[in-house]
């Protein structure tokens, strides 16, 4: 079976990626999310960025909905020519799609007069449900062929260890792979989660990047914690652009794609029989 791998999508879908799809005749794209481009990045950077206060805050509600509506055109965009491909296309959702999921980063909703309904809906879910050939899996499962997916998200941040959002959601996830015992002995389970394992040569922030997350780690703990303890064959997630490649954690082989939007993916051929080995090939 044959898989493409992508996410980070940030608006655009480039064309080069359907003639890929019909050449290698892939069987199932596998998506990590991040369909929005996040225009205002700066402005949240400048000004929120690990400060108490809220961006619309800043700039003023009327420029900060412009802006938010119009990464929901160009995201959804993106969406539609997903779905409009021929083949099933499975995702889990990004820490900017608009879902407002909360996730292992504690990223909670602010309070009083900070606390704005509008900026704070599910976006995501409404505009997903539109697009029937695009199946969303995060925090569950689901099944193609003989191989089962387990989704998780994996926000911004690393996520706390004893917060009671890493607790809830490592207790879907363990659940979710007990369920699915015998498939992972069997090396039948995949595992895709938007960000990477914390700690790994996928998951460190470039030298380019603000000034306060440059050459640092930031997967997700989760993640990391999840794939050490089952080892499944395989994890596939993204979010960070800059650390394109594959890594081994025991028998479980870890693949950051990098971003779609700069033209980036990875082919994935999967063992049909015990003797195969598992083929990558990084798209450029």
């Amino acid at each position: 079976m044959k898989i493409l791998a992508l996410g980070d999508f940030h608006g655009e879908f480039p064309k080069k990626f359907e003639r890929i799809i019909k050449k290698e005749k892939i069987d199932l794209i596998v998506s990590n999310g991040d369909y929005f481009p996040f225009y205002y990045r700066e402005l949240w950077f400048e000004h929120c960025y690990r400060k108490d206060v809220e961006l619309w805050e800043v700039i003023g509600k009327k420029k900060y909905r412009k802006l938010i509506e119009k990464d929901l055109r160009d995201g959804e965009n993106a969406i539609r020519k997903l779905n409009k491909l021929k083949i099933p296309v499975i995702t889990v959702v990004g820490n900017i799609d608009y879902t407002r999921t909360p996730d292992v980063s504690d990223f909670k909703k602010p309070r009083g007069k900070r606390y704005w309904a509008w900026d704070w809906q599910d976006f995501f879910s409404p505009i997903i449900r539109k697009y029937k050939n695009i199946r969303r899996f995060d925090y569950s499962y689901l099944k193609f062929r003989n191989y089962v997916f387990i989704g998780a998200i994996g926000g911004s941040f690393s996520g706390k260890v004893k917060s009671k959002a890493y607790k809830k959601h490592r207790k879907i996830l363990e659940k979710l792979f007990k369920k699915f015992a015998q498939e992972n002995k069997e090396r039948k389970v995949i595992f895709v989660s938007h960000n990477v394992p914390y700690k790994t040569k996928l998951d460190l922030i470039g030298m380019k990047a603000h000034k306060l997350v440059r050459g640092k780690h930031f997967g997700s703990k989760l993640v990391r914690r999840i794939i050490d303890k089952y080892k499944p064959i395989l994890h596939t997630g993204g979010h960070i652009h800059e650390s394109v490649g594959m890594q081994k954690l025991g028998r479980t082989l870890c693949i950051n794609p990098g971003a779609a939007h700069e033209g980036k993916a990875a082919i994935i051929i999967l063992p049909e029989e015990k003797k195969e080995k598992m083929r990558v090939r990084f798209i450029k």
